[in-house]
């Protein structure tokens, strides 16, 4: 399981992790470099494929284990999670099992991109300046939380970076969206992708593109009418339910007829 920037494993995203571990699937997660207690400045990411390769890493370790190496192995992914995901599967085509995409970064929102020419000369200013943490975007917690009182307990959280993004991890999140929107045909494993049409973080179009273009025989997706970025951790918990039930389902239907790779 892969959380977004800005987020880390615990308070709400841990809630997702445990739902899992009640339904008895085993749930591995870690904390992206720079977020949550991992090591690094906070919200600072130089490097995606890095942290893809951390994962793969983290996530090999565990399929090793003698209780779970006959067992099918799924990504899960949340936001820029999503996009980590994809760029693990891209660079392992045979690794996994299949992917959950949950609201997947695979290219920024035009509505929260900052107007031309700000891009252009936040470009030039990162190669100066790269941990710099000013880059001008919208406040993106209340573009992404639907139910109030989940808002209130994001903005809790002692663990999550409530700054402005840094100049090179913006660049580096622009650069690795630009790389997936153009590898969505070459996609391969079973997944299925979820997302709000609501959503003004990432654009659900991208998702509907992923659905279209991969390549994969066995893929799926839905998209969930005025719901908005945090599906699971966000939207009020009679669409929580029913959004993990729609997982559940896919997962269970996936393992049960071997319906994997």
């Amino acid at each position: 399981m892969i959380h977004g920037y800005t987020n880390d494993i615990s308070w709400t995203f841990q809630n997702t992790a445990i739902r899992f571990a009640a339904e008895g699937y085993a749930a591995f997660t870690m904390d992206i470099e720079g977020h949550g207690q991992s090591d690094g400045l906070k919200a600072f990411i130089p490097d995606l494929n890095l942290v893809a390769e951390d994962f793969y890493a983290f996530f090999s370790m565990h399929k090793s284990e003698e209780r779970y190496k006959n067992l099918p192995f799924f990504l899960f992914g949340e936001s820029l999670g999503g996009g980590v995901c994809l760029l693990l599967h891209l660079a392992h085509p045979d690794a996994f099992d299949g992917a959950i995409l949950l609201s997947p970064m695979c290219k920024i929102s035009d509505k929260i991109k900052p107007p031309w020419p700000l891009p252009q000369l936040l470009t030039f200013f990162s190669w100066l300046a790269p941990t710099w943490a000013v880059v001008p975007t919208k406040e993106l917690r209340p573009l992404s939380f639907k139910d109030p009182a989940k808002l209130e307990l994001s903005l809790k959280n002692p663990n999550r970076y409530l700054g402005r993004p840094r100049l090179g991890t913006a660049l580096e999140i622009v650069r690795v969206t630009s790389h997936l929107s153009e590898r969505l045909n070459d996609v391969s494993l079973p997944f299925i992708v979820l997302h709000g049409s609501a959503d003004v973080v990432t654009d659900p179009a991208v998702s509907k593109a992923l659905f279209e273009n991969a390549k994969s025989t066995d893929k799926t997706l839905k998209i969930y009418e005025g719901m908005w970025h945090a599906l699971l951790a966000g939207e009020y918990d009679s669409d929580v339910d029913a959004i993990f039930t729609d997982i559940r389902n896919w997962l269970e239907e996936r393992i049960n007829k071997g319906r994997i790779r």
